[in-house]
């Protein structure tokens, strides 16, 4: 008996991408507002305090930044200061504006959709709509699934596997693009090709890491990751 041939990876046909730090760089809003919360509480809150939230929810977030300051509040407390520093957060956001999407983004998705691509994004952010209508972009993607749909946070792969399911793509054919080591970990658990966007060392884990999207060919990500998608395979 011939022993039959391995079966290849199956080809990418969707691309999900995280929000803050890959399509725009929405970080340093997210930290003008906890710091500003930080120091209503009475205490400072540092560049790298703010590293720990990265990709994390908001409640998440609120719950590290009482840690830090070594408070304990009940659960009505917690829920009114996530409230203000939303509140700020979009006072803040709105006045973002398409000059501060990130080099490349626009081109790069827009010539992975004209190789027939999906696109989704995928976001624990809950104020994903507005930024993405404020930058003028939510046209170059076929989903969006964000923190008003997702319940569980990164590394939990809910997020993931709900943007594939809103495109009807099996989470095998999906390449992830993020930039926080917990997104990484989710695409992996969700059975997807990971690509980092950023450095080396945070996300070493991740199946292959760029800069930035300026001038990379979405030809050349997609041959990659459908060679090296080996999580799963077409039956």
């Amino acid at each position: 008996m011939t022993a039959s041939a391995p079966k290849s990876p199956p080809a990418i046909e969707a691309a999900i991408f995280d929000l803050d730090g890959v399509i725009v760089d929405t970080a340093k809003y997210h930290y003008m507002a906890w710091k500003r919360l930080a120091n209503e509480l009475g205490f400072d809150f540092s560049p790298e305090d703010n590293e720990r939230l990265k990709g994390v929810s908001r409640m998440r977030s609120l719950e590290i930044l009482l840690e830090i300051a070594g408070l304990r509040l009940d659960e009505q407390s917690k829920a009114e200061l996530a409230e203000r520093k939303n509140r700020w957060y979009v006072e803040y956001i709105g006045r973002l504006s398409p000059s501060e999407i990130l080099p490349g983004v626009p081109e790069f998705i827009g010539g992975l959709r004209r190789l027939g691509v999906k696109t989704a994004l995928a976001s624990a952010s809950k104020n994903a709509p507005i930024i993405l209508e404020n930058l003028g972009i939510t046209r170059l993607f076929d989903a969006v699934v964000d923190g008003n749909t997702a319940s569980r946070a990164k590394p939990d792969p809910e997020v993931f596997l709900l943007a594939a399911g809103r495109l009807g793509v099996d989470p095998c054919q999906c390449i992830v693009f993020e930039d926080a080591a917990a997104g990484v970990e989710a695409a992996h658990r969700a059975g997807m090709y990971a690509v980092g966007v950023g450095s080396p060392e945070v996300l070493r884990q991740a199946d292959h890491v760029i800069p930035g999207f300026a001038g990379l060919d979405p030809a050349v990500i997609l041959e990659l990751a459908s060679r090296r998608q080996t999580r799963c395979r077409a039956q």
